[in-house]
């Protein structure tokens, strides 16, 4: 069954990236295999929990020993605007007993009926892990029939670590969406206006810096996959009227099914940079036109979106001279890959390098359409190579996760968090204020003057002396006459006489 979920995945016609695959490299997947006991990474089980835990009024069960929900709890700061159950870890934390004696599903069952109990919640997901995967633990079975025996939705997420990627670890949360939630429940209302953003996590709470503005111009945020996201709202979102994707290397099957299945167009966008904040806001008005919703609707967006560009504007002015001219190594991915590289741009920033890793072609297109065919693209930089980027002055500034953050302050250059372990949101018009405001404290920070001056031991033996208070002789260490004797410091602290630093 998951053998045949992983194969629909990565035949994906959605995805040029895998169409233009051979049938052979095809089914390695969509992205380079994990080292065997690398720290860092992600699997599918990681890359499933990230895309569905910001489904904020859900139980999140992690079926497995207690580290694997320690270590995928909550790693992407998704914010909700209602309930924080999301935010609780549930595991059922087998033990080695718990295997040998063939007690793991009774444990799983059991560990649903006290969530139910306890919390209420309108569904529970259970994720299989590569423990429970490995010893054949049906969960599928298990999760049927807690949901027979209890009245609600207990939805398996079949995603063990070992099968590949976080990246398919994102499109099978995808497949088990489309399979176990979207279309179950009908909404309460539906209107013309109604809309559906995938693959938009609210990090931070990036959404609520665009949600006002849909508001204001009538278009109605259906559900969002999954950022501050409600059980029933995904339920209900196959009557939307139009899809945006955010990210389509994460979740284009689900953006591609729900075409098929209910005649949802989808487009994708960005809500980093002006530009693309705007472009995202007249298409989306611009769709909803051409499927029934009043003319009006684009008129409205026009306006908001004129009254934003021109606020942004002004108050990005006061940091275009501290900003104009430097230059940006990026090394991200995905979206970002282009999305990042348009906002930076408009503030007069220059692109020594952005990284394509996890971009799809598309996404390489418009990177090279953004930089006007002169791209400076990495599919990937050793870290060595990085740092001899960054310490020839290459760049001014590194944007990337924080796994590649100590390069950049190892070779004594600012660096801004981009990736979703951050805690500013740059999403919409106030985002890129906020980006610009984040840029320009990092790189005026006086923190980098200081740390590259030299150290003394550095600048030869004039500083010697000076530090030393005397004259330095070269002397060799065979040389037993030539050393000095020991000097004794004399020190005070508490109002207490010295001690000698040898007798320490």
């Amino acid at each position: 069954m998951l053998k045949d979920k992983i194969a629909d995945v990565f035949h994906e016609p959605g995805c040029e990236k895998n169409q233009a695959k051979t049938e052979k490299d095809r089914k390695k997947g969509c992205s380079k295999p994990l080292t065997p006991g690398a720290a860092a990474g992600g699997c599918a089980f990681d890359g499933a929990k990230i895309a569905l835990q910001p489904i904020t009024d859900v139980a999140h069960l992690v079926h497995g020993p207690l580290a694997c929900e320690g270590n995928g709890w909550d790693n992407r700061h998704a914010a909700s605007s209602g309930s924080d159950l999301y935010r609780v870890g549930f595991t059922t934390d087998i033990s080695e007993v718990d295997i040998v004696m063939g007690q793991a599903e009774k444990r799983l069952y059991k560990a649903i009926r006290e969530i139910i109990e306890r919390h209420d919640p309108p569904a529970v997901f259970v994720y299989s892990t590569c423990v429970t995967a490995l010893i054949g633990d049906d969960i599928e079975a298990v999760c049927r029939h807690a949901s027979d025996k209890f009245g609600k939705p207990v939805i398996p997420i079949n995603a063990p670590g070992f099968v590949g990627s976080k990246n398919l670890g994102n499109k099978l949360a995808g497949e088990a969406l489309l399979d176990h939630v979207i279309g179950t429940e009908e909404p309460e209302e539906t209107s013309p206006y109604d809309v559906n953003i995938l693959g938009e996590y609210n990090l931070v709470g990036e959404l609520w810096q665009v949600k006002p503005l849909f508001d204001e111009i009538g278009i109605r945020l259906k559900a969002c996959i999954t950022g501050d996201a409600k059980y029933k709202d995904v339920a209900s979102c196959h009557r939307a009227r139009v899809n945006m994707m955010v990210c389509s290397a994460a979740l284009i099957n689900i953006a591609r099914k729900m075409e098929e299945r209910y005649g949802i167009p989808y487009f994708e966008g960005s809500f980093y940079g002006i530009e693309d904040t705007s472009m995202a806001i007249r298409t989306l008005a611009k769709m909803l036109v051409d499927r029934g919703a009043p003319a009006e609707l684009l008129d409205r967006a026009n306006v908001v979106i004129a009254r934003e560009e021109a606020r942004v504007a002004e108050r990005m002015a006061a940091y275009t001279p501290v900003l104009k001219g430097k230059r940006v190594l990026l090394y991200t991915g995905g979206v970002k890959s282009w999305s990042v590289v348009s906002a930076l741009m408009e503030m007069g920033m220059e692109i020594t390098g952005t990284s394509v890793r996890k971009s799809t072609d598309e996404d390489k297109a418009r990177i090279k359409e953004i930089m006007h065919d002169d791209p400076h693209v990495f599919e990937a930089i050793p870290p060595r190579e990085m740092y001899r980027m960054l310490k020839d002055g290459e760049a001014d500034i590194m944007l990337s996760g924080g796994r590649t953050q100590f390069i950049a302050l190892k070779a004594r250059v600012p660096w801004l968090d981009i990736n979703q372990e951050r805690h500013h949101a740059y999403a919409g018009y106030d985002g890129m204020v906020e980006l610009v405001r984040q840029l320009a404290l990092a790189i005026g920070n006086p923190v980098w003057d200081r740390i590259r001056v030299p150290a003394p031991w550095d600048e030869g033996a004039a500083s010697a002396e000076a530090l030393f208070g005397g004259a330095v002789t070269a002397v060799t260490p065979d040389d037993d006459a030539a050393w000095p004797e020991p000097v004794h410091h004399r020190k005070k602290f508490a109002g207490l006489d010295a001690f000698d630093a040898e007798e320490c």
